[in-house]
């Protein structure tokens, strides 16, 4: 990934170590903001393509931020920093790049008459709608620049802050395509608090979800991820059914926690500590590499499809990931280790 340089903003220059005098460290004395840095740069090119061989709905991304201070403990773009020299745990939840120039830049690469106009994702990667996106505003460019161009889109988050957009997106809905989601997978806010510690409630989650639609923005729930033996039971995702149709929701599409290398880790660090009973039951399930077994994805996906069609949501069937590529082996801890 290629970087040029920004002029400075309020904040010290970024350390050599991470991208040299191709990008500058910002911090914010506000509490909101405390502990997090922000690494403000401009991009050379915003449309990403999606590799043929991920198994995704989607084949462009436009991802304004790198790194995530949701701080979700099983994410599992965490491997993604060591792309920028920079770690999987700690850094990934404080350390966030911020491309300032993604509005314009996106405008640009719309414009090109090599572009086709195909649907683009965001909050794919990480949360458009994070903290920082209070901070540095990328998204109202980002929106106007694909309702301009008539270019169909979607966004996945977790945040709250998609409403102050409304307008943009009820534009953008009068000339293209556009749809919404939230993800949200539990109602437990003790664990909550403790495996997403920077997300807004699950509650004014679902709350979103309900606005959206209400204002005539298609918005589904991803109910995502289900954590094997922590919100998989019938109960649970009774519960969190039944609230995604108060909310409204045009779909419900349950994923189950997938374990990849980098969120793995962090991942298990955390069950160490919280959980130590679950760890034996967490290996034997993920035996095969990032994915659960196949038998209880199709299990935990039948629960939740039958309870959407209990509540009258309509389906879009969720098929269980298929067996994964062979990886690298990764040792679980023990618990003397952290």
């Amino acid at each position: 990934m290629r970087w040029q340089r920004l002029q400075l903003v309020d904040g010290p220059e970024a350390p050599a170590a991470l991208f040299g005098a191709d990008a500058i460290a910002d911090t914010v004395d506000s509490p909101e903001f405390a502990g997090l840095t922000f690494y403000v740069i401009h991009a050379k090119s915003i449309i990403n393509r999606v590799p043929a061989e991920s198994r995704v709905p989607f084949r462009y991304t436009v991802n304004p931020y790198r790194g995530c201070s949701h701080a979700c403990t099983y994410c599992f773009a965490r491997k993604t920093h060591e792309y920028l020299n920079l770690g999987t745990g700690a850094d990934f939840d404080s350390k966030v790049i911020v491309k300032a120039n993604a509005g314009r830049l996106l405008r640009r690469e719309l414009a090109k008459p090599s572009w086709r106009g195909e649907a683009i994702a965001m909050g794919t990667n990480v949360d458009c709608y994070q903290r920082a996106e209070g901070r540095y505003r990328l998204m109202p460019a980002i929106i106007e620049a694909l309702r301009d161009a008539a270019n169909p889109f979607s966004i996945l988050t977790k945040g709250t802050l998609i409403l102050r957009d409304l307008e943009l997106l009820r534009q953008a809905a009068s000339v293209t395509q556009v749809s919404t989601a939230v993800s949200v997978s539990m109602n437990n806010l003790p664990l909550w608090r403790s495996i997403e510690p920077g997300t807004p409630r699950p509650g004014a989650r679902l709350a979103v979800c309900e606005k959206l639609n209400a204002a005539g923005i298609e918005c589904s729930v991803l109910l995502a991820p289900i954590l094997p033996f922590l919100t998989d039971s019938p109960e649970q995702l009774r519960t969190m059914v039944s609230a995604c149709a108060d909310a409204g929701a045009t779909a419900v599409t349950p994923i189950v926690l997938h374990l990849r290398s980098g969120a793995r880790e962090w991942f298990l660090k955390w069950l160490w500590r919280e959980y130590p009973g679950l760890v034996a039951d967490y290996q034997l399930l993920y035996s095969g590499g990032s994915y659960a077994d196949k038998e209880y994805q199709a299990h935990v996906s039948g629960m939740v499809n039958d309870l959407a069609a209990e509540y009258g949501i309509p389906q879009r069937v969720h098929r269980p990931q298929p067996p994964p590529r062979p990886e690298p082996e990764v040792e679980i801890p023990q618990p003397t280790l952290f």
